[in-house]
């Protein structure tokens, strides 16, 4: 079949009526496309990336890439302790000090540089705050820049090498509270947490069994005087532990027997024994003793089962006049038998003596202006002897 023509202007379409471009635009001409040359319609050339911002990233990542690898190399030089300048300090570490706080304090003395990777090191190897069941115990101990962490732990630990130790000697007639100000002074325990032991701690020591807990001065005379090689920060439980246990040590078996067998109990021989430091010239402690002796044993009219002893009322008041009038249970001038505690820590001598008194008649002594005691059966005795004493001065 014969296909039919429709004229269109510039060429003819087969099968359909053309429409003219104008009219398909409604009515308006539109510019034909430009051509280029050789009649081609040019191709729309696309938009190119710079490659600037890619190599701005790279050189980023880089960037941040060195400046880690260079903060972790610092972080591991903190940690094993390389390449750190030569430093020593001593640092003192108290029980139950957290693990914050021994970063604190080495950072402070300049011994790390990372407390925070100080504590996550302790984390991972389970070290706890300062105590007993940790690896870090109290003390004072001198630490240099060589150690890396593992060492920094261990030599803060239980039986180091670098404990820091002082030696401490304890007189004998010191009380109580001068041992304990001697010893906060050598940098061993503080006062407050020696008193605290001593009040509330159960010691095992059979002689201490029957004391009750609540009053530090129920140790006094119990800490044996003698020099000593003290932890400095050290656990304080344990410094009158070694305290006492010296004195366990020097009283002997047969001196525990023999005092039971004249009826004493060793609390009993330590108080005593303390007063005879207290009033001792140094000569005469067996005749002190035996005066103390027969006014608990043989009491007379005139002594009324009192000692008399000035000493019990100076270690009340701590001052040098005798207060005989004084409202105390030390008060040995107007209370009967002992005073309730000792009044000093006694030395081996005056425990012997305590035990192994002279057997004498004597029930008074005074001291003469030759600094020596002059010992009496009868008070009149003694009043004659004091009176001439006052004549020739």
């Amino acid at each position: 079949m014969a296909q039919e023509y429709e004229r269109t202007p510039g060429r003819r379409v087969a099968g359909r009526r053309h429409t003219p471009s104008h009219l398909e635009t409604g009515g308006k001409r539109t510019a034909p496309p430009s051509r280029g040359e050789g009649g081609r319609t040019p191709r729309r050339r696309r938009k190119q990336k710079s490659s600037f911002g890619p190599l701005l990233y790279v050189i980023f990542v880089i960037g941040v890439s060195a400046l880690l690898a260079a903060g972790s190399w610092v972080a591991a030089g903190d940690l094993l302790a390389l390449n750190k300048s030569a430093h020593t300090a001593t640092i003192t570490l108290e029980e139950g000090d957290t693990v914050a706080e021994v970063a604190d304090r080495l950072e402070e003395n300049g011994l790390i540089e990372y407390k925070w990777l100080f504590r996550l090191f302790a984390s991972f190897t389970g070290v706890g705050d300062v105590g007993e069941e940790s690896k870090l115990t109290a003390g004072t101990y001198e630490l240099d820049t060589d150690m890396d962490y593992n060492a920094l732990i261990n030599a803060v630990g239980r039986g180091s090498a670098n404990r820091s130790q002082t030696e401490v000697t304890i007189t004998e007639g010191m009380t109580l509270d001068q041992i304990f100000q001697t010893l906060e002074d050598a940098g061993v325990a503080s006062v407050e947490s020696l008193q605290e032991q001593a009040a509330n701690h159960e010691f095992k020591y059979s002689f201490l069994q029957d004391l009750p807990t609540g009053d530090y001065r129920r140790l006094e005379g119990f800490l044996f005087p003698d020099t000593y090689q003290f932890y400095m920060g050290g656990d304080p439980l344990q410094v009158i532990n070694r305290m006492i246990l010296r004195l366990d040590e020097l009283f002997t078996e047969e001196m525990r027997q023999d005092a039971e067998e004249s009826g004493y109990s060793v609390g009993e021989i330590i108080n005593i024994a303390s007063m005879i430091e207290k009033e001792t010239d140094g000569t005469d402690q067996t005749l002190i003793s035996s005066v103390i002796h027969n006014r608990l044993e043989n009491p007379t009219s005139e002594t009324g089962s009192t000692l008399g002893i000035d000493a019990t009322i100076l270690y009340v008041t701590g001052g040098t006049e005798v207060d005989v009038n004084l409202d105390s249970p030390y008060n040995t001038r107007i209370n009967p038998g002992l005073p309730p505690t000792a009044i000093c820590s006694p030395g081996i001598d005056a425990i012997r003596a305590a035990i192994y008194p002279e057997e004498t008649n004597y029930y008074y002594y005074a001291l003469g202006d030759d600094g020596t005691h002059s010992f009496f059966r009868t008070l009149s005795g003694q009043q004659e002897f004091i009176a001439s004493q006052e004549r020739y001065n």
